[in-house]
This record gives C-alpha cells, sequence and structure tokens, in this order.
C-alpha cells in the first residue's frame, strides 16, 4: 500500500474524481452550449462586420464617384468662367475702343467749335478795327467846313423822313 502514499496517485484520482463529477453532472454539454453559444455570437459578429464592410466599400464607391463629379463640375466652372472672363475682356476692349471714338468726336467737334468762335472773334476784331478806322477817318473828315456841311445835310435829311 505504498500507494496510498504516493502523491502523483493522489493527484491523479482527484484528476478522475473531477472528471467524473463533470459527466455526472453533465457540465460538458453546459460547457459546450456556453462554447456554441460564444461561437454564434462571434459568428454573428463577423456576419455583421462584413455588412458592414460591404457597406462601407459601397459609401466609398459612392463617394468617389461624387468626388469625381464634384471635381469635373469644378473644372467645368473653371472653364466657363475663363471663358465669361474672356468674353467679358473683349466686351470692355470694345466698350473701350466706343468710348475713345465717342471722346474723339467730341474733341474734334470741341476743336471745331473753338475754331468757329476763334474766327468769329477775329472776325469782330477786324470788324470792330475797322469800325474804330473808319471813325477816326469821319471824325478827321468831319472837321471843319466840310464836316458841318454834312452834319446839316443829314440833319435835314433825318428832318424830311420824319415829317
Amino acid at each position: 500500500m505504498e500507494f496510498l502514499t504516493n502523491t502523483t496517485f493522489w493527484v491523479a484520482v482527484a484528476f478522475f474524481g473531477f472528471i467524473a463529477l463533470i459527466l455526472y453532472f453533465k457540465a460538458h454539454k453546459t460547457i459546450g452550449a456556453m462554447l456554441d453559444e460564444r461561437s454564434a455570437s462571434i459568428q454573428a459578429q463577423i456576419e455583421e462586420a462584413k455588412t458592414l464592410r460591404a457597406e462601407a466599400e459601397n459609401l466609398l464607391i459612392e463617394y468617389q464617384r461624387k468626388q469625381r463629379d464634384a471635381e469635373r463640375e469644378a473644372e467645368d466652372m473653371v472653364a466657363q468662367a475663363k471663358e465669361d472672363a474672356k468674353l467679358m475682356a473683349d466686351q470692355a476692349k470694345q466698350d473701350l475702343d466706343a468710348l475713345m471714338r465717342r471722346r474723339e468726336r467730341g474733341a474734334a467737334e470741341k476743336i471745331a467749335q473753338a475754331e468757329a468762335n476763334a474766327i468769329k472773334q477775329v472776325k469782330a476784331a477786324a470788324v470792330n478795327i475797322a469800325v474804330e478806322a473808319a471813325t477816326t477817318v469821319l471824325a478827321d473828315a468831319m472837321k471843319g467846313k466840310a464836316g458841318t456841311a454834312l452834319v446839316n445835310q443829314a440833319i435835314a435829311d433825318v428832318e424830311s423822313k420824319l415829317h
């Protein structure tokens, strides 16, 4: 009976007793059920993860498409803006040319008016000088007996025309 003092024997007895208790109380089925339940839970999580991944991939594809569309739209907007800017620049150039032509015509008209005014002023000055010269000549001619005779003749003409 030497084996009763052997610790290895008692460890083996305890081990087999534990296994027997587990089999008696059907703990292996409970542990199996728990493991099956855990496995099903993990499988459900994996399926959910696959579903989420597929949704994420679909969203990624959709956002990439939207990004390409937005880039294309932005390029179109830039092209349209460049075209509009070119048209506006051409229109501004035409407007500036028209403005310059109008100003040139206005300046030419002002020059013509200034020339006409200058000619009128020169004619007026010439008339004034001629009147002054005639006045001086007539004043010199009116001095003396001849001037008195002319004044008397003019007075007589005015009296005859008034009566």
